[in-house]
Parts: structure tokens; sequence; C-alpha cells
């Protein structure tokens, strides 16, 4: 019997966003893991705010723990599997530290990119990776969390976090990995029977980043990637429908297993209004950004999915449930990020954009994993593409769609 493709979605609650866990709604969330389900998603990947989860060091926040279970519950009873992902630093433009992982003494990572307590503050932190506090805190989450839940049915996937790297580098190689196994250890000794992997992304694939594909991967269950092809300056189109799929294959060419797009999506205008960049100026950065028009994005979705199919992908997870509402927009992120308010299936006041209905009508179709009909050839070893990352990544993808580069970088 063939394995089904998967159809997932990053989540945050509509009204409550990233400050669900300080402000939980169980109702809310019973009423958009219907919607989920209804679009045919069997996946829900949620995130553990670190600031929420552990006020102090040594302590898991009892009405968080509470909480999960609850939605845990929740997705039991909607028939969908929650991606857990822990210890979230980074989301959306800025970190989100915990405050006593704060420290005056190191330097700040950027202007207003770093919020403790629902609040910016212009300090620095201490590097996770190797602060023997922030370590035994983490193994501290890793074990309540998986201990008291490890046999929810609702439990799909452990993952170890959302892009770690942009909160916290490792300083080498060998912290990285080390890092990689004790979690997994630690996890597999509790749980041997759930999945496992770490949400990594492009930066990966462009940078001799600690956090290495083949070195991550191979120690994880399930290989994953987060892709945007409007992030990537040397890529023609914004829209690039070959793209996201191309990361997907490159990823499993360097690890040499089916990989799960675990975050792709984009940001779309009001409805009604045409595709448009935008530009201001977030963090103290010139940014711009496309804002696609919805039946635009739609029509990129629609020809994205089969492509993940085609290249023996897992199943791809859309980033993300829900616009932020005008409320929030004052609050990081949404005060300076400002595209990251309109990433959603469904718009601010609930109503589903046309590219949720794409979905579900793939979602129809019961998609299977197929074995890879396109593919990237690697013809040199992973550790040499990671003398040259950025490089290799831009010569592969004008392999496998020429004119898709601007080759200038």
């Amino acid at each position: 019997m063939s394995e089904s493709f998967i159809l997932g979605v990053n989540y945050w609650p509509r009204r409550k966003a990233m400050y669900w866990w300080s402000d939980f709604d169980a109702g809310e969330v019973r009423e958009e893991f219907a919607v989920i389900r209804d679009l045919g998603m069997t996946v829900v990947r949620i995130f553990l705010l670190w600031d929420d989860w552990q006020p102090t060091p040594d302590s898991v926040s009892a009405d968080c723990l509470r909480n999960l279970g609850t939605v845990l519950d929740i997705a039991a009873e909607h028939g969908l599997g929650l991606d857990v992902t822990f210890f979230t630093g980074h989301m959306s433009g800025p970190n989100w530290s915990p405050k006593w992982l704060l420290d005056p003494n190191e330097p700040p990572i950027g202007q207003d990119k770093l919020v403790s307590g629902g609040e910016i503050v212009n300090i620095g932190y201490r590097n996770s990776y190797i602060d023997p506090v922030a370590r035994a805190a983490q193994r501290l989450q890793v074990r309540t969390v998986v201990d008291a839940y490890k046999d929810h049915p609702g439990v799909w996937m452990w993952n170890l976090g959302n892009e770690p790297d942009l909160f916290a580098i490792p300083p080498d190689e060998a912290t990285a990995i080390g890092w990689l196994t004790e979690m997994r250890d630690l996890i597999k000794g509790l749980d041997p029977q759930h999945l496992l992997t770490c949400g990594l992304h492009s930066a990966s694939l462009f940078d001799n980043r600690p956090h290495r594909i083949h070195q991550t991967f191979n120690l994880m269950d399930v290989p994953v990637m987060h892709s945007y092809p409007q992030y990537i300056h040397v890529v023609r189109d914004p829209l690039d429908p070959d793209w996201v799929p191309y990361t997907c294959a490159l990823t499993s060419a360097l690890c040499g297993k089916p990989t799960l797009m675990e975050e792709f999506g984009g940001c779309t205008n009001a409805p009604g209004k045409p595709s448009e960049i935008w530009k201001w100026q977030p963090y103290g950065e010139d940014r711009e950004v496309l804002m696609a028009s919805e039946d635009e994005f739609a029509a990129y979705i629609e020809a994205v999915l089969p492509k993940l199919v085609e290249v023996g992908a897992t199943g791809a997870m859309m980033w993300c449930y829900a616009d932020y509402i005008p409320e929030l927009w004052d609050k990081p992120p949404c005060r300076d990020s400002w595209h990251e308010r309109f990433f959603g299936l469904v718009r601010p006041d609930g109503t589903l954009k046309p590219h949720a209905e794409v979905i579900k009508r793939f979602a129809a179709t019961q998609p299977t994993v197929q074995p890879a009909q396109r593919t990237v050839t690697l013809d040199i070893t992973p550790d040499a593409f990671y003398e040259e990352p950025a490089l290799h990544t831009i010569r592969l993808y004008e392999q496998y769609k020429p004119g898709g580069i601007r080759l200038e970088f």
C-alpha cells in the first residue's frame, strides 16, 4: 500500500497568534482544527515558544503543559497529528528569548529584533548551544513534554527547533552534532516510537553553517526543508514553482532520504488587489517582498504541489494557517515584519483564500508518495558541497532548471 503524501500546515491561532500559550483559548483551536481537517490536511505543526514554556530554566510551565494536552486531545478528535516543535526561539523575523537567557554582556542581535516577555528588548542573550543553563533547560523541556505525551494519539512527530541556527549558531560542527545527538538520544530513550526531525531551512543550502544537511538528517528520522523563492535574491521569479521542489530534491540528494517540505508558502495582497512589491525598513534594514494577488498565489500553489510529488517528497506543509488580525499589527512580529501579517490560508476575518481551496482539491485526489521522477544529481560529496554551498546550490539549479537563476551573486 502506498504511503499517503502528507498535507499539513504550520499553526498559530488567528486571534491569538504567537500569544496563544499565554492567552489560551481551546474553543478557537477546536474551531480552527475543524477547518484544517475540512481542507484535507492531516498534520499540524505547533511551536512551544520558549519564553512562555520555561519561565525559569529549572521549570516548565504547568499551564502550557496542560494546554498542550488539550491541543493534542483536539487534534486526535479531528484525526490530526501534531508536529511538536521544541524551544522555539526564532519566529517570523525577530527572536524570542526567555528572560533568564538574556545577558547585557552579550551583543544585541540587531535593532528591535529580540522579544522577551512580549516586549522588544535591545540586549543580547547567551548562546543556547553552549550555555550550560540553557542546555539543562532544553533537557528538562524535552523530558517533561515527551514523558507526558509520548503515548498520546495526537503526537505525530517531535521537532528539535524552528530554524534553530537563526536563534543561535553552534560554534562548530562538533557542537551541532553533539547537541543533536544528545537531544535525539534523550527523546528516543523516552519515546522510541515517534518520528524526530529538526526544522532546517534554505540557509543550510547556501551557508557553510554547523547544521549541515547530511550530518543533521543522518541523525534524524525525517529530513525537512523550509523554502521560499521570494527570499532568495538570485531566483528570477519570486513565485518560481520549481524552486521549492528543487530544494526538497537537493536536500534528499545531500542526505540520501526522501524529504518533507515542512514550510513553504507566501504572503498575499488584500482581496482583489494585484501583485505588488512592498518596500519598507524593518529593523533598520531595507526590505522588499512580493505581496502576490490571491489568484496568482493560488496558481503558484497549484503548480508546486504536484512538482513536490514528482521529486519524491513525503509531504507539503503550508506556512501558515491564518493571517494576523489587525489588533495584533502593532505587536511583534507584525509591527516590523509587515509581510508576516498576510501568510495565511485564511484571511483576518476567517474566510478562506483561494489557495486553501487549491489544497482541498489536491487533498481530494488522495496523493501518495512516489519514487522521484525528477532528481538532483549531486556530482560531488556532501562535504565538498559545503566548501562552497551557495555556488553549488545555484549551479545545480541551473542544471535542474536552466535560466531559473540570476547568475550574479
